[in-house]
């Protein structure tokens, strides 16, 4: 029986969405257009769009998958509360993984076991989230099997080549649009390469997870920050503010 995947991307000002069988019967993806406007704006147009060019309607998708972060805070909540919704109202399961898990397999991709690879994501604030894997077993597609060197962390670039070169575990393919950014200050001789589009990496992964039944409930979804987020720090700031304020008052 053919078992069709729907992810989508939200993490990434561009995003995307695709739509992947295990039946070679097709593959549709897509950017969700203008990076300009909002995800909330272009979202349901985008996936109305891709469901219409798949002929195919909500019912007739297996899984659903989201790329749950790191990235943009605003993009990412948009995105996993979309895949929630469309899941729990067509009672579907999900697949859900990390932007940075995702880079490091599309860069394994034909790559040789030994093969370093590494993920950066532009974090702004001139930080990279970071992440190094090394490739164990590759097989087809995007089901190579992958040792974590170096967990997802956010730093500087400067900081993060130093921690690697100091432990010799420096990548030989770099991938993601904080590694376009920051090139000029990598090797020559490392493959940099630009971020792809993340639906159609996830899609093809969902469905090897989701043929051993590894997929998960919608609720059970949760966003991959690395960095907390903003409200979260000023909240902790103001609350030790004023603790600091009573205890001199005091």
């Amino acid at each position: 029986m053919t078992m069709r995947v729907l992810a989508l991307d939200t993490t990434s000002p561009e995003g995307s969405v695709a739509i992947v069988d295990d039946a070679g019967l097709g593959r549709v993806e897509a950017p969700l257009g203008d990076p300009s406007r909002s995800h909330a704006e272009r979202l349901p147009q985008a996936l109305l769009d891709t469901l219409t060019h798949a002929k195919l309607s909500l019912s007739d998708v297996d899984v659903f998958g989201v790329v749950s972060g790191p990235g943009s805070f605003t993009g990412l909540r948009i995105g996993i509360a979309t895949v929630q919704g469309l899941a729990l109202t067509t009672g579907r399961p999900v697949v859900a993984a990390s932007a940075l898990d995702l880079l490091c397999l599309a860069a394994a991709a034909g790559q040789e076991p030994g093969t370093t690879v590494g993920a950066w994501i532009d974090a702004r604030r001139q930080d990279v989230y970071a992440q190094l894997q090394r490739v164990v077993q590759p097989s087809d597609g995007y089901e190579s099997r992958l040792l974590e060197l170096d967990a997802a962390r956010v730093d500087r670039p400067a900081a993060v080549l130093a921690d690697w070169a100091a432990r010799t575990v420096m990548p030989e393919v770099l991938v993601g649009d904080g590694a376009v950014l920051h090139a000029g200050l990598l090797p020559d001789s490392l493959d940099v390469r630009p971020i792809p589009a993340l639906a159609g990496v996830l899609a093809q992964w969902a469905l090897a997870r989701a043929r051993e039944g590894r997929t998960i409930a919608p609720a059970a979804v949760r966003p991959v920050y690395v960095r907390r987020p903003d409200a979260e720090v000023a909240r902790d700031g103001l609350a030790r503010a004023g603790l600091a304020a009573r205890e001199s008052s005091g």
